[in-house]
């Protein structure tokens, strides 16, 4: 099959388009004709070896965690699903932009998305329920989400207030409308935050999270009054020194279909900012770590 691999670390010119074997879905196990891969920041901080003293690649890697596509292939002990069943998940950290992909994580694609949002959702719906699920009850709460629009946020944002918080997400103005579609007030980023949002939160804001690394976190802690109600996925380094907790995503197929549901009947549509070939996921890698991600980048096959 062909996949996107690596050899080496190395700026995204690493990434080469190779015939590789195709992998097997072992028990509770899917594997997809893959459709559409998603691209991740980890992706291009494992690939850059930015990460590597906390995850140190094993070469050559086919890069890519999370993917949707139609299954082709389905492990022993699994009977959620069947041959053609067009689905979106999770498999490990590498594996995800190649032909064929396997699952340990997964659920059914909402007909009211396309493959390609679809694929924009796994990684993105598995950190915001994560996120959320760390902060515990949040019904009759107000959360603050700090970079409410991007690919986690888009999710954090819609899953939280079907949980029953009221939510303030922040962005740019731009993206203020789409914040509103999902369910949250808006708010600009930047200086003043605090101010901003004691005048749309009177009554104070009880939970936050931190999805940005915008240097915001210690506000965020003042804000709120208490680390321990203050969860970030993406300022590690901060966390510590505050007391935060610091989370990653997990492979849960409840939350992926948590996420389903909520796009099921509308209330979250996965954005995509763009998508390239797999032929051009060197590209799709370059924008990913230029950092200015509003939505999901997408590797289509």
């Amino acid at each position: 099959m062909r996949a996107a691999r690596y050899h080496d670390y190395g700026p995204a010119d690493v990434i080469v388009i190779d015939d590789v074997p195709e992998p097997h879905a072992g028990p509770g196990e899917v594997r997809i004709r893959v459709a559409a891969a998603g691209v991740n920041p980890i992706d291009w901080k494992l690939r850059s070896g930015e990460v590597r003293a906390y995850f140190p690649v094993e070469f050559p890697a086919i890069p890519g965690r999370d993917a949707a596509g139609v299954v082709d292939e389905v492990g022993d002990g699994v009977s959620d699903v069947t041959v053609g069943d067009k689905v979106f998940g999770l498999g490990g950290i590498f594996g995800a932009a190649a032909e064929y992909a396997v699952l340990t994580a997964w659920t059914a694609v909402p007909d009211a998305w396309t493959l390609e949002q679809a694929a924009g959702a796994g990684l993105a719906v598995a950190t915001a329920g994560r996120a959320l699920d760390a902060l515990g009850d949040l019904s009759g709460r107000t959360l603050l989400i700090e970079g409410a629009a991007g690919g986690v946020g888009g999710a954090a944002v819609a899953m939280a207030a079907a949980r029953g918080a009221t939510v303030i997400g922040t962005a740019s103005p731009a993206k203020h409308a789409y914040l509103r579609t999902l369910g949250a007030v808006p708010t600009a980023y930047g200086d003043g935050l605090a101010d901003r949002v004691r005048e749309l939160a009177p009554g104070g804001v009880d939970a936050a999270l931190d999805l940005a690394a915008s240097g915001s976190l210690a506000d965020l802690v003042a804000l709120v009054g208490d680390a321990d109600r203050v969860v970030t996925v993406a300022d590690a380094a901060r966390s510590a020194e505050l007391g935060v907790r610091h989370i990653y995503a997990e492979n849960d197929a409840a939350v992926l279909a948590e996420g389903a549901a909520l796009g099921g009947r509308g209330a979250y549509t996965p954005y995509v900012q763009a998508t390239y070939p797999l032929d051009r996921i060197a590209d799709a890698h370059r924008e990913a770590e230029g950092g200015h991600v509003q939505g999901k980048l997408v590797v289509t096959l």
